[in-house]
Parts: C-alpha cells; sequence; structure tokens
C-alpha cells in the first residue's frame, strides 16, 4: 500500500502491485485534496485511513478500481463502499456527481499515463 510519488506506466503499476485482483485490477483511493493516488490494499479504506492518518479529508478521499489492460474510461472503475456518503448527495458505491467523475479522472491521468 502506497501514496504514488513518481508518475508511472500502467506496466510500471501493474508490477509494483502486490494486491492485485485476478492479476486485471488494483484499488486505489484519489485525495481530490492533494491530488494525490494511493494504490494497492486488499479494502479501499485501508488506502483511505493512510490518508486520514496524513491529515487528509475524508470528504476529498474517493475509492476506485484500476484496470491494467484497460484504456480510456474503462481504466478507471468508480466503485467502492468508501463512496457511499449521503452527506455528499453519494448515496451508493459509485461516483454520481459527473464532475467529481473527472477531478479523478484528471488526477489518475497526472500519476498513470
Amino acid at each position: 500500500m502506497q501514496i504514488l510519488k513518481e508518475i508511472m506506466t500502467k506496466e510500471e503499476l501493474k508490477t509494483i502491485c502486490t494486491v492485485c485482483f485476478d492479476d486485471e485490477m488494483v484499488k486505489a483511493v484519489v485525495d481530490l485534496g492533494s491530488d494525490q493516488l494511493g494504490i494497492d490494499a486488499e479494502l479501499h479504506a485501508d488506502i483511505e485511513q493512510m490518508f486520514l492518518q496524513q491529515g487528509a479529508r475524508q470528504e476529498d478521499l474517493w475509492g476506485i478500481n484500476l484496470y491494467f489492460d484497460e484504456e480510456g474510461e474503462d481504466f478507471i472503475e468508480y466503485d467502492s463502499l468508501i463512496n457511499i456518503r449521503p452527506r455528499q448527495n453519494n448515496m451508493g458505491r459509485g461516483v454520481y456527481d459527473e464532475m467529481t467523475r473527472k477531478k479523478i479522472a484528471e488526477v489518475v491521468r497526472k500519476w498513470i499515463v
């Protein structure tokens, strides 16, 4: 489990991950407050906790899955239990606000090329 410090390719991402699911996907959390990307845990909540311990705000943290072999919109799946937050009008596991999804995708593209 780590917060990325260097930009990397999808291939590099795949090689550093220790908790890959079916060798095709890794769980990640985006911190929209700091434009950081945390990766590589069994649960999104574990990465979320790591960010919170470093002072992140929970409302800025969004769980996603990254699919190594997918391109474009299929690379990011907006699905995590940490995304259920009625106080932010997000009632399910997805990310339903289009602007939030765009911001998440921008952060991912910043770190994974």
